[in-house]
């Protein structure tokens, strides 16, 4: 999906460009590098994140060049001749290597590594953070969303509240953390998601009466049938007259298929709504909730034991409330094959340096136990040191291990890419089946452990040993 209009190249910040220029007058544009993409908290101060983002990435990539139109508007800019000339003929050859889309992942563990020459790898950040922390994001909250919904239907109502053309995005990531359908056509075109929605307001406001409007439409779709019954007032008007189209249907064949609350207290009003409907014999109609929900709402409801039978969430999961954004970070950590750190004054900033890869582990039922980060060249970690707790460390004996490192891009040509995101979709659920459930708590959940091998955490710590005695 291309929603840049062939412009992709300048989809970045400034900076890329000039440091891009930079590199390539200064004699290292021909200079190889290594970039991590991670993250240093968990959003919504939760226990872990649902990787996504992964395939719009890739198929932005595959159209990942500088147009003539493009040169033009840069050289307005200020960009020397010979440097335009050499991004006129510019193509990518990095190598993309990491964990799958859908996967379950934590803080500080790279969970995808760029390598390449120096300018394509620091001209595709921007790109990679935009994508991979938004999609990652809205993955996140949906997830959360599914574990309060359970096996009640969850849809994707938010495209009117995103973030401009992102809400294509959204809807594709909000599948993949686990609604089941979505509102936004677009999105279920492209990505092959079911997509539902019943009426607005407007429907029911621009005929004189209720009643009316319930008519004319269950007429034009008698077989699916979801009437919005709080325009007026929901259990003296809204639902008396759903139940009054409802028996005409019946008598036509047809089945009331459900009615949508959206306003009010859903609890009180879901309750007697189901009363009435069943007192009237439509005990297979069924209750649709909306209005502001979240996973902490829909928790609520269902400990209130309302007789909701699905959910329609809007601005909570597009927009990925409460957590405006994902803290992702694009950190250089190899140059030339000699590893590179960002150092800090604050030792949880300080970036862990070369190529590395991510295995996990698992305990005898099979479950997550902790993921530990290595060098490339590791094969064995049986011990994993806390990144940033000196002294702590974690025995990895005894446990079984995958490598969950895939290469997506080899070279500049795509190698491994999961077009289907309903696929995608059905490894998240069976990844999150492995997550023990205390790191999925809503309040205060267990920490997952995530360490770096021996070899890398002496690594790290000669080279901040070193340039602090540079420093002086």
């Amino acid at each position: 999906m291309d929603i840049l209009n062939n412009h992709n190249a300048l989809y970045t910040d400034l900076y890329e460009l000039t440091m891009a220029q930079a590199y390539f007058y200064s004699g290292q544009k021909d200079k190889t590098a290594t970039f991590d993409y991670f993250f240093r908290a968990n959003p919504y101060q939760g226990g872990y994140a649902i990787f996504a983002g992964l395939n719009t990435l890739i198929d932005t990539l595959q159209n990942f060049k500088f147009t003539q139109n493009d040169i033009d508007y840069l050289r307005k800019n200020g960009f020397k001749e010979e440097f335009l000339t050499y991004l006129k003929n510019f193509s990518l050859s990095i190598t993309v290597t990491g964990v799958r889309e859908g996967e379950v992942v934590f803080p500080i563990e790279p969970v995808l590594k760029v390598e390449g020459n120096i300018i394509e790898c620091q001209l595709v950040e921007t790109i990679f953070l935009n994508y991979l922390n938004f999609e990652t994001l809205i993955a996140t909250k949906a997830s959360r969303i599914k574990k309060s919904a359970g096996n009640k239907l969850f849809s994707d109502f938010g495209l009117r509240r995103a973030q401009g053309i992102g809400g294509i995005q959204a809807s594709r990531a909000a599948y993949i953390g686990g609604a089941d359908a979505t509102s936004n056509v677009l999105s279920g075109y492209l990505f092959n998601i079911k997509t539902n929605g019943t009426q607005a307001h407007s429907w029911i406001q621009s005929f004189d009466d209720e009643l009316t409007a319930f008519r004319k439409y269950v007429e034009v779709f008698p077989q699916n049938s979801i009437l919005l019954v709080d325009t007026y007032n929901t259990l003296n008007s809204g639902v008396p007259n759903a139940i009054k189209v409802g028996r005409e249907l019946k008598e036509k064949g047809y089945t009331l298929k459900g009615v949508r609350l959206d306003s009010g207290d859903l609890a009180y009003l879901s309750k007697k709504t189901r009363k009435m409907l069943d007192d009237a014999g439509f005990k297979e109609t069924i209750i649709l909730a909306s209005n502001q929900l979240d996973e902490y709402l829909i928790r609520s409801l269902n400990e209130q034991n309302a007789p909701i039978d699905g959910y329609g969430i809007g601005t909570e999961l597009i927009t990925g409330k409460k957590t405006a954004a994902l803290d992702g970070v694009y950190k250089l950590s190899e140059f030339n094959n000699e590893p590179r750190l960002k150092l800090s004054d604050t030792f949880q900033k300080i970036s862990i340096p070369g190529n590395k890869k991510i295995y996990r582990y698992f305990d005898k039922e099979g479950l997550f136990y902790a993921d530990g980060i290595a060098l490339n060249d590791e094969n064995e970690t049986k011990i994993i040191h806390h990144p940033y707790e000196r002294n702590v460390k974690c025995n990895l004996e005894g446990y079984t291990k995958e490598n969950i490192y895939h290469t997506f891009i080899e070279n500049g040509k795509i190698k491994e890419r999961e077009k289907d995101v309903n696929q995608i979709k059905n490894y998240a659920i069976k990844r999150m089946k492995q997550l023990p459930d205390e790191h999925k708590r809503f309040e205060k959940p267990h920490i997952y452990k995530v360490g770096i091998s021996e070899k890398l955490n002496n690594i790290r710590n000669d080279m901040v040993n070193q340039i602090k005695r540079k420093r002086g």
